[in-house]
């Protein structure tokens, strides 16, 4: 088998294997898996695959040879290993991914784009009729994935976020990178029926990785249902934590994540029903804001 052969099976038996692990329900987003070269996005290898142990620290170890074909397998691997940076782990990005329900031509937002892969995986879903507005803070990584995403014409990577993200403009957004809280910008970008993946996580100081729950935020007519969707652990998001929101996060009994309902940006008292009450916005335990009264 030549080389070109052996690394598209490579890439085809990882794809099936991550719809498996997943339950990936969309097509669209199995057939990204097999085509975006994974390699393309993690720098020259051999490289570092994270291994976690027991009680959840992460290690790495690294692969045996160069072959591209090392890096498909179900595994964060490091994009800078000295950092703690790391292009996440199929299966779960993969399964949250599925859960914002893309389709050809919708416009998705990527904040926190890292080197790119996931931005990619993104593009591949929306297809060439779609738009994806991909955004990485970090100087390093933002140089990275421009250039490895040269070759998607639906990929855009503004220097500025809030300056992109109009009203009623978006029908899916990504955060890849933990919060305390959305930042309103997002949520006003949201359309009726648009999706977001939001990871609300706390941590133990402001540079460390952050735990806690992914959501998936949907806007209904009346307001934004919220989802609890899985576990995460996951880089901070610069701008988006507040120390008193993180310390209330510390506190919460790990069983009530899962109780959130929805997310309100009324503004009102903290009352019996705020499960994280912000200045701005509030998880809450209400079915529905017909709810509140």
């Amino acid at each position: 088998m030549s080389p070109i052969a052996d690394i598209k099976l490579a890439r085809r038996t990882f794809a099936e294997g991550v719809r498996d692990k997943a339950h990936l329900r969309s097509v669209s987003l199995i057939e990204a898996f097999a085509r975006v070269p994974r390699e393309r996005f993690l720098g020259n290898g051999p490289w570092k695959f994270g291994v976690f142990s027991t009680d959840g620290v992460l290690a790495y170890e690294q692969t045996a040879t160069s072959n591209p074909a090392e890096v498909y397998r179900d595994a964060v691997i490091a994009i800078d290993a000295g950092r703690g940076l790391n292009n996440g782990e199929p299966s779960s990005l993969g399964r949250w991914i599925d859960a914002l329900d893309l389709c050809p031509g919708e416009t998705v937002v990527h904040i926190g784009s890292g080197t790119g892969y996931y931005t990619a995986i993104l593009a591949e879903v929306v297809g060439p009729s779609g738009r994806v507005l991909a955004f990485e803070v970090d100087p390093i990584l933002s140089l990275r994935a421009r250039a490895n995403l040269g070759n998607y014409s639906q990929v855009v990577m503004p220097a500025v976020e809030h300056d992109n993200l109009a009203l009623d403009s978006v029908d899916a957004m990504f955060v890849n990178c933990g919060v305390t809280h959305p930042a309103m910008r997002w949520l006003q970008s949201l359309r009726e029926g648009g999706r977001l993946l939001l990871p609300v996580t706390a941590a133990p100081s402001a540079d460390d990785i952050g735990c806690g729950g992914m959501y998936l935020a949907l806007r209904r007519s009346d307001g934004l249902e919220l989802r609890f969707l899985s576990r995460v652990s996951i880089y901070p998001c610069l701008g988006q934590r507040s120390d008193e929101l993180n310390r209330e996060l510390l506190a919460k009994d790990s069983n009530s994540w899962r109780e959130v309902r929805t997310l309100r940006t009324d503004r009102h008292l903290r009352e019996q029903s705020c499960w994280l009450h912000g200045p701005e916005c509030c998880m809450s335990l209400l079915l529905g804001l017909h709810d509140a009264a």
